[in-house]
């Protein structure tokens, strides 16, 4: 199964009537490709209005608290009762520390979720590997939002991800991120051994983001 991961920052869009047509071009997405898996990180706002269009959704962040006086936090364990099949964690934009990580992979896993975890360099993937989330995307951060794809530019930070990872767990897919910004960029991770992408401005800034997103997955799906 190949894995689409688009993540929704806090892009105007992902407020708006667009967050809608993403997520109805996510559910045209996987009915037409039955081998690629599109999974939607949003905002927790968004968690209620976009259930209904399209299943596969994470949240972008959960903090590594418990129920109760937590004001402007969102507890791991908040999850079992939200219409989302996981979160994301550890962005270059919102890093955390190992302890948070940690935390929150055995919370999620304790509910049933699911957990993608982003790491800078391979180094760092690998070190997140010994704590067995459910994904990993390597996403140098030079390159997030520069529209250089980090399968050109950097190729082999992807290739010695997906070894370093799958040297410690075989089973965690490996997803690259940071500067995909076209089909070709997504199928050449491919080619260099991830097992997906991970992005964002190529389809929340795009002026057709439904189009994007559709492109994406047919070249995902080869």
């Amino acid at each position: 199964m190949r894995i689409l991961a688009i993540n929704f920052k806090a892009y105007e869009t992902g407020f708006t009537d667009t967050a809608v047509e993403i997520a109805k071009a996510a559910s045209r997405a996987v009915t037409i490709y039955n081998n690629v898996r599109v999974i939607l990180a949003v905002p927790s706002p968004l968690v209620y209005r976009l259930s209904g269009i399209h299943e596969d959704l994470y949240l972008e962040h959960i903090d590594p608290v418990e129920y109760g006086s937590r004001t402007g936090y969102l507890p791991a364990r908040a999850l079992e009762h939200l219409p989302v099949k996981g979160t994301l964690l550890n962005h270059s934009e919102h890093k955390v520390t190992i302890r948070h990580i940690d935390y929150a992979i055995k919370t999620i896993h304790e509910i049933g979720k699911e957990i993608l975890v982003c790491a800078d360099t391979p180094q760092e993937a690998a070190a997140l590997a010994h704590l067995e989330p459910d994904m990993i995307a390597v996403e140098p951060p030079e390159l997030i939002g520069t529209g250089i794809p980090v399968s050109k530019a950097k190729p082999e930070v992807i290739t010695s991800a997906v070894e370093a990872v799958h040297r410690i767990v075989p089973k965690i897919p490996v997803l690259a991120g940071a500067g995909i910004s076209s089909p070709e960029d997504a199928a050449k991770a491919i080619e260099l051994g991830a097992k997906g992408v991970l992005v964002a401005s190529v389809v929340m800034k795009s002026k057709t983001p439904g189009k994007s997103l559709i492109e994406l997955a047919e070249a995902l799906s080869q």
